[in-house]
């Protein structure tokens, strides 16, 4: 399936032929405050079946072998914080996209084989559009460097045509990537957009933030913070201060997961 086909999976859907009694679920390192559980028990409920969805938490990604040994029921996975990219040896098959972007956010499990895709690029790209409408991005800066900032660069660049991504890293190690220090000398009125993919500010530490001079932004300025929790991030209350126009990551989430939905569910 090629990526533009993707980007009509973000529709949710009760139509499907749904696999009775399924089980899917979530790894990651700490999952204490998942949406994903919440969301897909709720969907299930609203469907009328009896799949479930459990956290695992992993204190390795080689631990996955594991955990697939112990629940050969699983029919599908979210993938999220730190093992986006961990996980991609352990896949049968990449799609498109995840080959792409070099992460995967969701696992396939079809006819015994591992098939990695990756969703976040298509929430992102939905829920990016309904923040900036018709405005041209053509610089912008993300902050992070880690599994899901891929899927941001990805889509920046090759499905917005943006011609300049500066990703921000405490250890720049790539061209393109520079430290929180340099900050202060570059041209912020070439930045129209900024997007956080780093967890500061996530509950409980609602109090911490990104290290960046917020004086600079504009209302000419979008700030895209992938938090969810809480609602409005300190990242995103400095921003707004300033008179940025400003969103949170749930609308990215509820996209990416109702794609991993349909991706399960077709075969």
């Amino acid at each position: 399936m090629g990526i533009q086909e993707k980007l009509q999976l973000v529709a949710p859907t009760t139509q499907l032929a749904t696999k009775p009694m399924a089980h899917y679920g979530l790894i990651g390192e700490t999952l204490k405050h998942s949406f994903s559980q919440k969301y897909f028990t709720k969907k299930f409920t609203d469907l009328g079946i009896q799949s479930h969805y459990s956290l695992f938490e992993l204190p390795s990604i080689e631990e996955f072998p594991k955990l697939l040994a112990d629940h050969p029921d699983l029919a599908g996975l979210n993938v999220t914080i730190p093992y986006k990219e961990d996980i991609i040896p352990f896949m049968d098959e990449l799609s498109e996209s995840a080959e792409h972007i070099g992460a995967v956010n969701t696992v396939k499990f079809d006819q015994g084989k591992l098939i990695g895709d990756n969703t976040d690029c298509i929430g992102f790209h939905t829920s990016l559009l309904e923040l900036i409408g018709d405005a041209e991005i053509s610089q912008a800066m993300v902050l992070g460097t880690g599994g899901a900032s891929k899927a941001i660069k990805f889509v920046l660049k090759e499905w917005m045509g943006t011609d300049q991504v500066d990703m921000v890293s405490r250890s720049p190690r790539e061209a393109d990537h520079i430290s929180y220090q340099e900050l202060r000398d570059r041209d912020w009125s070439a930045y129209q957009l900024i997007v956080n993919t780093t967890p500061l500010g996530t509950y409980p530490n609602v109090d911490e933030a990104p290290y960046l001079p917020y004086e600079y932004l504009t209302d000419n300025h979008f700030v895209y913070d992938l938090v969810y929790n809480p609602a409005m991030t300190s990242f995103m209350k400095l921003a707004k201060a300033q008179g940025a126009s400003v969103t949170n990551g749930y609308r990215m989430l509820v996209l990416q997961a109702e794609a991993s939905w349909e991706i399960w569910q077709n075969s």
